[in-house]
Parts: C-alpha cells; structure tokens; sequence
C-alpha cells in the first residue's frame, strides 16, 4: 500500500485506500474532555482517509462552524428522544454537579443503545452493501457501553474498530473519603456492565479493540487480547500547543496545577505539600481550575500566609490556558485516580515538566526522561514524596532543562493527534489483511 510522509514522520494514507465510518456520539469541538477527544481524534484520522463523521445531533452546530459540510462530511443523529431524560435521570441521581461520574456513564451507556439503532437504521444498507471498508467507534470510550453494531458488521465482513476504551481504574484502598465525596457509589459494583445485552459480542465481533489505558487492557477478557493495541487515547494539537522555546529554569521555580478543584485530584494535599516551599519564596504557584474545594484552598491559602506565591485563578477557558502555562516550568499533578491526563500532553508540548503520582493514566505517560513521579500511598506520603520532589527541583533548576527538551521530542513523535490516526489507520490495514499486526511498544 503506498503511502505518503509528512514532517515528524507520521505517515499520510492515501484516502482512496480507506472508506471508514467512524462513530462518535461525543465530537465536539468547542467542549473538553471526552467530546473534544472525538472530535480531534475524527478530524486526524478524516485528513488521512475517505472518513464520514456519525455523531450526536447536540454537536451539530459546533461542527458546522468548524467548517464540515453536513451529509457530505459528517451525520448528525437525534437519539435525544431516549438521550435527554435519562441525561436528566442520571443528573438528578449523581449527587451534584461535576460528580458521580459513574451514575453518569451506567445510565448513559442505557440510552446508547438507542443510538446505535438509529446509526444502523440510517447505515445498515450502506454498510451492508460494502461502502465502507472499516466501521470505527470512537467514542465512548467507556467500555461500559457495549456495541450493537460490532456483531451486525462482523456479519456482514466489515471490520468493527472499537475505542479508545478507557476506565476501570480501581479507586486506591487509601482514598475512600475521596472516593465518596465524589458520590462514586455505584463504582463499588462497577463491574455489573458485563451483563449487560452485547458486552460479550462486542468483544467477539470487534475486528480491533483500542485500549486507552493498561486498566482497560487489564479487564479485557485475555482470550481477545489477540486483537487488543495499547494506545493512550489523549494527544495534542501542535496548531494549538506549537513547540517554542520552553520558560527558562530560574531562581524561583513557576510551577501550576490544572484541573478541577475536587478531592481525587488533589490541590489540598498540592498546597500542604509546596507551603515552605512557597512561603520561602522558591515557587511561585498557579492553580487553574474550580470545584467544591475552592473556600478550601483559599482559606488554606490565607491561614498559612501564602498569598504572595499562590494565585488561584478559578475557572480559565481552554484557549486561554496555553499563555498562562507558558510562564511556568513545572506542572504539579497530584490526581490519585486519572484515566488519561490530557493536561499532562499539553504541559509536555510546551516544555512544562510534569510532576505527578505514579498511578493509572498519570504514571503511564511519565517517564524519568520526561518528568518526576512520587509513588501512590497515603495522603501523608504523597504529601511528603511531593514536598521531597519539588524541594529537590527548587535547589537546582537547571536540571529541568534535559527534561523539557525530551518532553517535547516524545509529544511531536508519539502523542499528536496525526501521528495517533497514522497508529490507528495502521490498526485498520491489519484488520483488512494489508500488513503485519503493528507495535506501538
């Protein structure tokens, strides 16, 4: 199959090759997360083959300002008949607002079922006749939400892609508070979605499954590990994080947290962690972000006289974070329960050094190369792990400068949003016979 190449290496698929239908319920992108996650992952894999974009009708609007053409690009499905009541279900019964995640993704995956009947009612004959050569899943990327369409396209050999799945990283034994401040009640039988109708032939009827996260590997059934490609399903966007000349190392060591201000991500245990530090004048901090942990964090911030290094800036939009990321050398990331760590690419593109717990999706993007790590344990030794860490940067800051570099060179190889389709387009060509299962070690 011939191919083209463009700069850092990332292979151009010729787009007559590959005829893909790629679903993605979540694709926006104008929102964060896991819509902006489908929507950049569409678009990169759409400039390298024939792709016809499948979401949800609330995107639509966002995309057609993006500039795609509506039934020539991308179809836009009203599944809110079923989808918005039981949005309004699991918002009444998650247990308040940025919380509950679980609630949320169980009785989501419920009305996903709706959706899919639609997308093959509207497709079924397209894909029945063999307009496609690969039909792909995106999103959700929860493995909880099973997939219709997986046994309805082996049926008919048309390879079913599915994920990026990423979840089913347990809670730590040591952060139980955290875990029901969270109202992660139902994550205690978690485990209940796979009874649920199609868990087990999505599984044998996916062509290729894409796991996001080692978590999610782990609880794949071994026997289809045959099938399964490790691939963090976060990347960056270089037009939006360019690699430039990383803030020099200097006396006083600039460092930020990003991210909600809720208990499994840690900014309490950040701030008792960097206080001398602080209050000593060898960090300067900026914590970007809100949540239910805000009066905390001040009053924390004022008993301890830390207003002179602390500046907590709240909610910041997510095309503004780029500027006030750039005045900084460190990214302090202490979540103890992450799936993927999107900031933690964005903060590596920019040649911010990240400094996070070594659990889950955290651990699994940093390397010594690249960043620090303190081991996962209880909230005294992360605090302390943290203080060490950072008090060991602070006295020399010049040995952050190895780091940047090699963060920049690992997100401009591995971890763009072109170089992941190219991955994922390799994925495609195996599953149709064309080449060699690839490695992505």
């Amino acid at each position: 199959m011939s191919q083209l190449t463009l700069a850092h290496g990332v292979r151009v698929h010729e787009v007559y090759f590959l005829r893909v239908l790629l679903i993605a319920d979540a694709a926006n992108p104008e929102w964060v997360s896991v819509p902006l996650i489908g929507w950049s992952l569409a678009r990169a894999i759409g400039k390298q083959t024939s792709a016809h974009l499948v979401t949800q009708i609330r995107n639509r609007e966002a995309i057609l300002r993006a500039g795609l053409i509506e039934g020539r690009d991308f179809t836009a499905i009203d599944s809110e008949r079923l989808g918005a009541p039981l949005w309004k279900l699991a918002d009444r019964l998650r247990g308040g607002k940025g919380v509950g995640w679980t609630t949320i993704a169980a009785i989501g995956a419920l009305g996903y079922y709706y959706h899919e009947h639609l997308v093959w009612k509207q497709f079924g004959p397209q894909i029945r006749r063999g307009d496609f050569d690969v039909v792909h899943r995106i999103t959700p990327l929860t493995p909880t939400a099973p997939s219709t369409l997986a046994a309805r396209c082996a049926r008919h050999s048309i390879p079913f892609v599915l994920g990026p799945l990423n979840g089913g990283v347990p809670w730590p034994k040591e952060f139980t508070s955290a875990r029901m401040k969270e109202r992660e009640w139902l994550s205690y039988v978690r485990d209940a979605y796979k009874l649920l109708p199609g868990y087990r032939s999505t599984l044998k009827s996916s062509a290729a499954i894409l796991a996001g996260s080692r978590s999610t590997l782990a609880g794949i059934p071994k026997r289809f590990h045959d099938k399964c490609f490790y691939l963090p399903e976060n990347a960056i966007d270089p037009e939006r994080f360019p690699a430039a000349h990383p803030s020099p190392p200097s006396a006083t060591v600039r460092a930020c947290f990003v991210g909600r201000l809720v208990p499994y991500k840690g900014p309490d245990m950040l701030l008792e962690a960097v206080e001398p530090l602080v209050r000593a004048g060898r960090l300067q901090l900026d914590i970007m972000g809100d949540g239910p942990l805000m009066p905390q964090l001040r009053s924390y911030i004022d008993l301890h006289e830390m207003t002179a290094g602390v500046t907590l800036h709240g909610w910041v939009e997510h095309h503004d974070m780029q500027a006030k990321m750039r005045e900084c050398q460190l990214l302090l990331f202490p979540s103890i329960r992450e799936f993927g760590g999107g900031v933690i690419l964005e903060a590596m593109a920019l040649g911010i050094v990240p400094v996070v717990v070594d659990y889950a999706g955290p651990g699994e993007l940093v390397t010594d190369d690249v960043g620090f790590k303190v081991p996962l344990g209880k909230r005294v030794e992360i605090v302390k792990h943290l203080h060490d860490t950072v008090a060991e940067i602070c006295a020399d800051p010049q040995k952050l400068a190895a780091k940047q570099g090699a963060a920049q060179r690992l997100i401009q190889r591995r971890f763009t949003w072109d170089a992941k389709a190219s991955s994922i387009i390799d994925v495609y060509n195996w599953t149709l016979g064309r080449v060699a299962k690839p490695n992505f070690a």
